[in-house]
């Protein structure tokens, strides 16, 4: 729940209009999702969190704005990290603006990218929250399974108490990108199709089988996704012209991808649960 393209414009278009589309779906096939706010779309928007809500979803939070809360993993122009002595601040204020607005107080996270860390982790376990899901399985590679990490090195596992849980992708797949992000889920199901990224869940499926561990996989979209998207940005001092990527086939193809996605989950008796949920009934 951000503005359009991640941090490349100031337009929240997609979660004004993305957003009911999306809720429709999910009704349709009573799913239940984790919805990350920022702090300022719920302030804008309050009514879109209490709609939501509402509709019996999770309320989490995705930080003040759409910013670098944790460590980043590639380059991003203009963009530069919060210190680590912002962090806790930031995520605290971002929570009291959703518990605000929204009516309730966020108890999941997902940082913007998934760029996670060591600090955002002990912030939010100060402030109370059950899931983070931050973790970027395509990068890291090691956590396969949701897990509780450690307070000294979030991506080792230890005795907090928030639950972590790893972002799909296909780690069957030899990446030649130096990040690894060709193995990353998102956004394969617009940009390919469904079924192609659907033989990339498969082909996860049995990595997970053969090593005897649970299949959890946790997928992420966008509201603005749902929405034609502008090949740039006009505003303020200049013009962002996103990688083409980021906006291919945004609008009616993704979401006729999206409804066959749940669909062949749903055939191969997936069961659909919100990473507050998981939290709460995850055992390791």
């Amino acid at each position: 729940m951000e503005t359009d393209c991640g941090s490349w414009s100031p337009f929240y278009n997609g979660v004004l209009k993305g957003t009911p589309i999306l809720l429709k779906l999910l009704n349709k096939y009573d799913i239940k999702a984790s919805f990350f706010l920022t702090g300022e779309m719920a302030g804008l928007f309050p009514e879109i969190g209490k709609e939501i809500f509402a509709n019996k979803h999770d309320i989490g939070c995705h930080s003040l704005y759409h910013e670098t809360v944790g460590d980043p993993i590639f380059e991003i122009p203009g963009n530069k990290p919060l210190l680590e002595e912002e962090v806790y601040n930031r995520l605290k204020i971002a929570t009291e603006i959703i518990k605000k607005n929204v009516g309730i107080a966020p108890k999941t996270f997902r940082s913007p990218r998934l760029w996670g860390s060591t600090t955002v982790v002990n912030a939010l376990e100060r402030l109370e929250y059950s899931a983070d899901a931050s973790y970027p399985l395509y990068f890291y590679e090691k956590q396969l399974q949701p897990y509780h990490p450690s307070k000294n090195n979030w991506l080792e596992k230890g005795e907090m108490k928030i639950l972590e849980i790893p972002n799909f992708a296909d780690l069957t797949v030899k990446s030649k990108d130096k990040y690894g992000r060709d193995r990353d889920q998102w956004p394969l199901y617009r940009t390919k199709s469904a079924g192609h990224l659907m033989k990339h869940i498969k082909n996860y499926i049995d990595f997970l089988e053969n090593k005897n561990f649970i299949k959890v996989l946790c997928f992420y979209f966008h509201p603005w996704e749902f929405i034609e998207m502008p090949r740039r940005f006009d505003y303020g001092e200049g013009t962002v012209i996103p990688k083409y990527f980021l906006i291919k086939n945004c609008g009616k193809y993704a979401l006729q991808e999206f409804e066959k996605l749940i669909i062949e989950l749903l055939n191969i008796d997936s069961i659909f649960i919100s990473s507050l949920d998981l939290a709460s009934k995850y055992e390791w």
